[in-house]
């Protein structure tokens, strides 16, 4: 049997059939261009019986990117399993939104709050090599994982396990945290892929989501630096009560409601 004919027959199975090419070319090391060539080519029990067992886990619905075991998050790679979140592209826009406000500052002091696979404080760490970083996680599972990625990109972290900000000592001047923030009410709007495979702990928060952001604003005036900022990542339909949070904790700054690339209530920024 040619490639073609073998990838039609075990795609049948699954409701996203590029998904099996993009696990096949990472895993074998293939272009697009090697991936079209293949085709052609008679395909061995080995490499069926290997397509079969991708295609009955993505058909299990375990996301691609822990089968590959990384994902591509702001031009670098981060390690993935089900220890920590997948990294998404909306929080690529965190990235740039703390970047960009800050590109003509000096030296600042970073708390990553639930650095789950570190891909915020280590593409921070990358463009910004003059911050000092401190990342944070309620998961020591995660902590290990967040630093082999620090270690990979070759950025320099600490990593402090803790609830938030409990225990953790000193100021900063930027405080950044993409918490859980799912309601267990709206479970029902999760894809079943990321509830089967993706952590809880890093899905949902108690108080209809806002658990985090309660505590955050709750420990935040103490650990701030008096121009310090903060920027989070929220539920599109958090905007408006999150801020209320936020204006209440910090009544002399501003706080700002930021869309993702959508148009949905996506970042928070308090300066």
């Amino acid at each position: 049997m040619i490639w073609i004919k073998a990838v039609r027959e075990v795609s049948t199975r699954i409701e996203e059939p590029f998904e099996l090419e993009y696990v096949w070319r990472h895993l074998h090391g293939l272009s697009k261009l090697d991936w079209i060539n293949q085709m052609r080519l008679e395909i061995s029990d080995e490499e069926m019986a290997d397509l079969k067992e991708i295609s009955l886990r993505l058909e299990n619905h375990e996301p691609p990117q822990y089968i590959v075991g990384e994902e591509t998050f702001s031009g670098l790679k981060f390690k993935v399993d089900p220890r920590v979140l997948i990294p998404r592209p909306e929080t690529e826009e965190l990235i740039n939104l703390i970047l960009n406000d800050n590109r003509m500052i000096g030296k600042q002091k970073v708390l990553d709050i639930g650095t789950g696979s570190g891909a915020i404080a280590v593409s921070l760490a990358k463009n910004r090599p003059d911050w000092d970083f401190v990342a944070s996680d309620i998961s020591s599972e995660a902590l290990v994982v967040a630093k082999e990625n620090a270690k990979v990109n070759s950025v320099k972290l600490s990593f402090v396990q803790s609830n938030v900000m409990d225990g953790i000592k000193g100021k900063f001047d930027i405080i950044v945290s993409n918490p859980p923030y799912i309601s267990r009410q709206n479970k029902d709007e999760v894809d079943i892929s990321v509830l089967g495979s993706e952590p809880d702990q890093a899905l949902f928060a108690d108080h209809d989501g806002l658990a985090v952001y309660e505590k955050i604003a709750n420990q935040a005036p103490a650990q701030l630096t008096e121009n310090g900022k903060i920027y989070l990542e929220i539920g599109y339909k958090q905007g408006a009560i999150v801020k209320s949070l936020f204006e209440a904790a910090f009544p002399d700054k501003k706080v700002e409601v930021f869309p993702d690339f959508s148009g949905k209530d996506r970042m928070i920024c308090v300066r």
